[in-house]
């Protein structure tokens, strides 16, 4: 990897860090460009995570040190989407994502509708209005999105966020520093498992974390003070954006 693209890595990781705090997606920046310049699909997704897990840190230490995150009340999901996540993380191996990607960006513009027309499940707390009132049915539902994060990382913290806000009943700052924890413990273990075949370039995984914890440590001091209101905002661009360009991808 030249200086220049070093330095691009970096700039796109700050980037992503931010947009995956807020919401979700930023790896739309991250793995094209490194499969850009040269590593293979399957590696450059691999290779994201190792950024993933690093911004994480940083992301999720910052919620617990704010008090927004609790990690004995709110590891209830960990394990299903963990257990999800071992089975996506073997399917992305070696697998043509084409028409998956379509069915994905699909399904963000939906998420896109419900996030418009219904603001208050999204921006206010009630755990009473929560659609998924049955817990194994709320594990089943977790299961599956961990397939798909242990798959491909573009995308989930949108399904988590809505998991977690309309499954559960939480606002939207919760749930992003819920999801952030949720992808922290998943991550770990996807990553193994790339390690294990061989996917991961780890240089250039490092040097992209650099970017991405500087944006997370950005973007949780704006979510943080900007609540739920604003991360509403922004969730609703960067879906517009995510799911176009997964489906003309």
């Amino acid at each position: 990897m030249s200086l220049t693209e070093a330095l691009i890595t970096i700039l796109l990781g700050t980037a992503a860090g931010f947009i995956n705090t807020f919401a979700g997606g930023g790896s739309m920046l991250v793995v094209p460009f490194l499969i850009f310049i040269g590593l293979p699909a399957n590696v450059a997704n691999a290779t994201n995570r190792v950024a993933i897990l690093f911004q994480n840190i940083v992301s999720v230490g910052s919620f617990k040190q704010k008090k927004i995150l609790d990690f004995k009340t709110d590891s209830k999901l960990l394990l299903p989407v963990a257990l999800g996540s071992i089975v996506g993380a073997f399917i992305a191996v070696d697998i043509n994502e084409e028409i998956f990607r379509k069915v994905i960006a699909g399904l963000l513009i939906v998420m896109f509708f419900m996030l418009w027309l219904d603001p208050n499940s999204w921006v206010k707390a009630n755990a009473e209005r929560a659609k998924v009132k049955n817990p194994w049915l709320r594990h089943i539902v977790f299961f599956i999105i961990g397939i798909y994060g242990g798959f491909i990382q573009i995308g989930i913290g949108f399904f988590l966020l809505a998991g977690l806000v309309l499954g559960c009943g939480y606002d939207l700052l919760k749930a992003n520093a819920i999801k952030l924890f949720i992808v922290l413990f998943y991550t770990i273990i996807a990553l193994g498992i790339f390690f294990y075949y061989g996917l991961v370039d780890l240089k250039t995984g490092l040097i992209l974390a650099c970017g991405n914890m500087l944006g997370a440590w950005i973007g949780i001091r704006f979510s943080i003070k900007w609540g739920a209101k604003y991360i509403r905002y922004f969730l609703l661009v960067i879906l517009l954006i995510v799911a176009v360009r997964l489906y003309f991808t």
